[in-house]
């Protein structure tokens, strides 16, 4: 039989139960395994495997979820086996209520980190990688990982919970109400009660606090797009009042964009054309999404031992707007020139810039071991825009 009855589950209750269950449960053991497994080279690619099928498992859980929902108010809800234990039956339905809640939050807010974030791990076909309204944001998406890690903890207690009850039951109590839900097995009394509505408050103070929680103690400042900091030398003729350093750099075929929130600009500059910068890049200040950790461990920008960059330059009007910057730039504790091709276009004393210089990891010894560039790409380019007022 399709349909419940008021004391029976139906066959599609029971697909939705055992489905969602089984991919909860392979998730959960993707997750434990990712986080487990140490980031290099050796395992980047199966990482990415491991996540991709870990993400995308998550979304078939929030498209069953929907399912059953819309299908559980269409039917009726099969009594509890002894209504007369109340407090037994008020704490299992709390469980499925807090269950619920699972099937849903915990799904979403990986999804909305995964939108969140650049990089790393796609998932896969049918799916998309964006949510609507969801916008590239770091605090965005360490809102939704902190809710997805509660989420986490939430749903190894809940099923534990439900684990146990279905094995009390079978065992201990030794009814019909696991095999309700294997075999469709008609069980209780059709006069009594099969809801406890009372039971959502609980769960639903539950999942208020564990979504509300990371949003209220995320930190007022954090360094990303709209909290960048640009100083400017005490010798330099030129005030910088803002911009943006950023580079793009292929992972597992796509694009990704990281910046450098903090870095100090010195520029001279004349009327002749000709002048010299000097920028100090704070690379602590590095995010480049789900990888930020990655990119600033040893194998990359190894920021506990090489926390600047340094990129010094003369600067030669070409025709009109077009400059080029021509220099060297200090990272990793190697020097490798480098040309920056820029556009600058004034008004009086105020100035506007936009450039864009491309470099190969390599030169740098970065992510030596990654020698694929299906995993990390070669080539970087690094974009640069900024708006300055002359000073003298």
């Amino acid at each position: 039989m399709v349909s419940n009855t008021s004391n029976s589950y139906g066959a599609l209750a029971r697909f939705f139960h055992w489905s969602i269950a089984l991919l909860i449960l392979t998730d959960i053991v993707l997750g434990l395994i990712g986080d487990a497994t140490e980031r290099n080279a050796e395992t980047a690619g199966f990482l990415q495997t491991l996540y991709s099928t870990h993400k995308t498992i998550g979304v078939a859980v929030l498209l069953l979820a929907v399912l059953r929902v819309i299908w559980a108010l269409t039917q009726p809800k099969p009594a509890p086996l002894h209504p007369d234990r109340k407090a037994e039956t008020f704490v299992a339905e709390v469980v499925h209520w807090a269950l619920y809640g699972a099937i849903f939050v915990m799904p979403l807010s990986g999804w909305v980190m995964h939108s969140a974030e650049t990089g790393f791990a796609p998932i896969w076909w049918p799916f998309g990688q964006n949510l609507p309204f969801v916008p590239k944001s770091e605090s965005v998406a360490h809102i939704a990982g902190a809710v997805h890690g509660l989420s986490a903890i939430v749903i190894y207690l809940t099923v534990g919970a439900h684990i146990a009850g279905a094995l009390k039951h079978a065992i201990i109590d030794r009814d019909d109400t696991l095999a309700r839900m294997t075999k469709g097995t008609a069980a209780g009394s059709k006069a009594s009660s099969g809801s406890h509505i009372a039971a959502m408050v609980p769960a639903t103070i539950l999942w208020v606090a564990v979504i509300a929680t990371p949003i209220l103690t995320q930190p007022a400042h954090e360094h990303g797009p709209e909290t960048v900091a640009v100083e400017t030398a005490s010798d330099a003729n030129w005030q910088v009042e803002s911009g943006t350093l950023t580079f793009t750099v292929a992972q597992m075929g796509a694009p990704v964009t990281g910046q450098f929130g903090a870095w100090t600009a010195s520029i001279q500059y004349g009327d002749t054309g000709s002048g010299e910068v000097e920028v100090i890049i704070d690379t602590t200040s590095l995010t480049l999404g789900s990888v930020t950790d990655q990119a600033k461990g040893a194998e990359f920008f190894d920021t506990s031992n090489y926390t600047t960059a340094v990129f010094a330059a003369d600067i030669e009007q070409i025709d009109g707007v077009s400059h080029r910057a021509n220099g060297t730039l200090t990272l990793v504790g190697q020097t490798i020139p480098v040309v920056l091709d820029f556009t600058l276009n004034r008004d009086g004393d105020a100035a506007t810039m936009m450039g864009t210089a491309s470099l190969d990891r390599r030169d740098f010894g970065m992510g030596s071991g990654y020698t694929d560039e299906s995993t990390v790409g070669f080539g970087v380019t690094v974009d640069v825009a900024l708006t300055a007022t002359r000073t003298r």
